[in-house]
């Protein structure tokens, strides 16, 4: 049965993030929509799967789950952050940085979410990542303290990405 339910639904996160996603762009909630939410959420993982062939094997969705609700908070606080600095600190006086982030993690999945919450986190780009995927190159808009951007990345982001990926 799990040899069969892994063939049939080799990604289930991204079958179950498909199907809500599609569920939650419609204008209204039907029955019809819902199903056609979770074929598309079986379909497309299930087309693309040879694409994946070195997924990860673990996946905490608990500890996924309280990293969302972190990665929200942190957006909804540097947009207020950001905000201040746009209306409060002259372009003179701005100081941007460019911050090397070297990486624990090894999963592509796990860089990619880290790479994507830096970028969502208003204020902050990741720019590029290293060849060899050991250091990620991150912009910073306004920081007085490289160092400590650096290392709240890896205390607060990278360390959970690993227990979520572990």
């Amino acid at each position: 049965m799990t040899r069969m339910f892994r063939w049939l639904i080799p990604h289930p996160f991204l079958t179950l993030l498909l199907a809500i996603v599609w569920i939650l762009l419609q204008n209204e909630f039907s029955a019809g929509m819902a199903v056609f939410g979770v074929i598309l959420g079986v379909l497309i993982p299930l087309g693309s799967s040879v694409w994946w062939p070195d997924r990860p094997t673990r996946f905490h969705m608990g500890k996924m789950l309280r990293y969302s609700l972190i990665v929200m908070w942190d957006i909804v606080v540097a947009n207020v952050q950001v905000a201040w600095v746009v209306l409060t600190v002259p372009n003179s006086k701005l100081t941007p940085a460019w911050i090397v982030i070297p990486l624990d993690l090894v999963s592509p999945e796990a860089i990619t979410l880290l790479a994507g919450t830096i970028t969502l986190t208003p204020g902050t780009v990741s720019a590029d990542l290293s060849d060899e995927g050991h250091s990620l190159l991150v912009h910073v808009l306004h920081t007085d303290d490289p160092d400590g951007v650096r290392d709240d990345i890896k205390t607060r982001y990278e360390a959970r990405l690993k227990e979520i990926f572990a």
